[in-house]
């Protein structure tokens, strides 16, 4: 674990020690450096389950991919970032590297904590940095309403998660993931269980979002940066998934009935956010929203607790944070160069920028989970665990994807084919730098088609 978190760690004095003409590319090859480091951990399935055990921090085959795609995100983001923040001066772009590097930091903490009140603390620190970004380096003025509602919305949810888990600790005596497993459940008899188990959901819940606690997570997207965009879509919705993975051990026995309004909102609200992707006419705002419904499918695969939704919803959120923050990348060289969002200003690039319509079709089919992408294996592997457990689900599973594949197949019609405005004279050429990114965000996807059982979780 130390030989990602020290250098993750180092990362900061290098940043404000290197000579600023340097700072960028030092940052990059470093952040590389430790991505292809944090590969490693992918050798060592154990039969235990746990791996690279210290007091504090361990791996299981649940959080290494997610503890990956965290170290792979870091590189990406300061690629994405160059030219957001060329015209800042020196030390507000060392701030701002530096606030990704702490974001990383607390996040490998929490998907590798063995201790839950740490993972609590790391669930919550990651607010901070991103908080600062959005409010700090965001394009609108409604970025200081976006981060308000970002913060709010979090703390509220997981005010009453620290006083579920203080109650189960005084009830077990421990908060170690390693005991908890083998620790005599309880038994949800009164009404005050029944509280405590939903305090215990709703912290991971509103951050996933959930439809219904999703108000926060369009504008935060949309007002922040694309580092910050990136870093939501691909690992901090995540954090809510990982976090009910992990907390669901000790749900048990759970009753249907408990759950069933939940995984009622997560399933209409896959359909409900597709139909107002239908309706959007601003790009950023339209790939927050389908976020909002892919990781609506990985709460219902949770929340009915079988081997193939746990599979399932790990698969797709590993699959969606590569996508969605490819698309976001997109949406931003888009938006460098045009200085709009709006789709309907900015259409028909195709004829200008060819290449660039080339990763913009891999990121939609990718989206709208085609064979053989990991996005198709999550969903379909989520479907068929809900079909499983009621056969309804199938109607609201259906719909949701065919309205993905009409919003993803929309958006990707509007900003590449059709004429060009006329009032789009002169674009900047795409930058190798841009494919490069495209290329580390789509080959990964293309690559764990290849080797699934890395992203497979606890059934592989």
């Amino acid at each position: 674990m130390l030989k990602i978190l020290i250098p993750t760690l180092m990362l900061i004095p290098t940043i404000w020690l290197t000579p600023s003409k340097w700072l960028w590319p030092t940052a990059l090859a470093h952040s590389l450096i430790i991505a292809l480091i944090s590969l490693s951990w992918f050798s060592h399935p154990s039969e235990a389950g746990w791996t690279f055990l210290n007091p504090y921090m361990a791996t299981d085959s649940l959080s290494t991919p997610l503890l990956v795609l965290t170290c792979w995100l870091l590189p990406l983001m300061i690629l994405a970032s160059q030219n957001h923040t060329s015209s800042e001066t020196p030390n507000r772009q060392r701030t701002f590297i530096t606030l990704l590097t702490s974001l990383q930091t607390f996040l490998i903490l929490a998907f590798s904590a063995t201790e839950i009140i740490m993972f609590y603390i790391m669930f919550e620190a990651p607010l901070i940095p991103t908080l600062i970004l959005i409010t700090r380096w965001g394009n609108q003025t409604e970025r200081l309403n976006a981060g308000t509602y970002f913060l709010f919305y979090t703390l509220a949810g997981s005010l009453p998660l620290l006083v579920a888990l203080l109650l189960l600790q005084n009830n077990t005596g421990t908060l170690s993931l390693l005991t908890l497993q083998y620790s005599t459940p309880l038994q949800l008899v009164s009404f005050a269980d029944k509280l405590w188990w939903a305090g215990c959901l709703l912290a991971f819940l509103v951050k996933m979002p959930l439809y219904g606690m999703h108000l926060w997570l369009p504008k935060a997207h949309v007002e922040a940066p694309i580092a910050g965009s990136m870093v939501l879509a691909a690992v901090l919705l995540k954090l809510g998934g990982y976090g009910m993975m992990r907390i669901m051990v000790m749900l048990e026995p759970l009753t249907k009935e408990l759950s069933y309004p939940f995984i009622i909102l997560a399933l209409w609200g896959v359909i409900m956010t597709g139909s107002i992707c239908l309706r959007q006419t601003d790009l950023k705002s339209l790939i927050a929203y389908s976020s909002v419904s892919h990781m609506g499918l990985v709460a219902g695969g949770i929340l009915i607790q079988t081997p193939w939704g746990f599979t399932g919803a790990l698969i797709l959120m590993i699959a969606h944070g590569l996508t969605s923050s490819a698309l976001f990348c997109l949406a931003n060289t888009n938006y460098e160069r045009t200085h709009s969002r709006t789709m309907v200003l900015a259409r028909g690039l195709q004829m200008i920028l060819p290449l660039m319509t080339a990763w913009w079709f891999i990121a939609s089919l990718a989206n709208l989970a085609l064979p053989p992408f990991p996005n198709l294996m999550g969903e379909l592997m989520i479907i068929t665990s809900m079909f499983n457990w009621s056969y309804w689900t199938l109607a609201l599973t259906g719909l949701g994807t065919l309205i993905t594949a009409a919003y993803s197949l929309y958006m990707f019609l509007m900003t590449q084919r059709g004429p060009l405005p006329s009032h789009i004279i002169a674009l900047d050429p795409s930058h190798s730098r841009e494919h490069l990114l495209m290329a580390l965000h789509l080959l990964p996807l293309l690559l764990l088609i290849l080797k699934p059982e890395l992203i497979w979780g606890w059934t592989a």
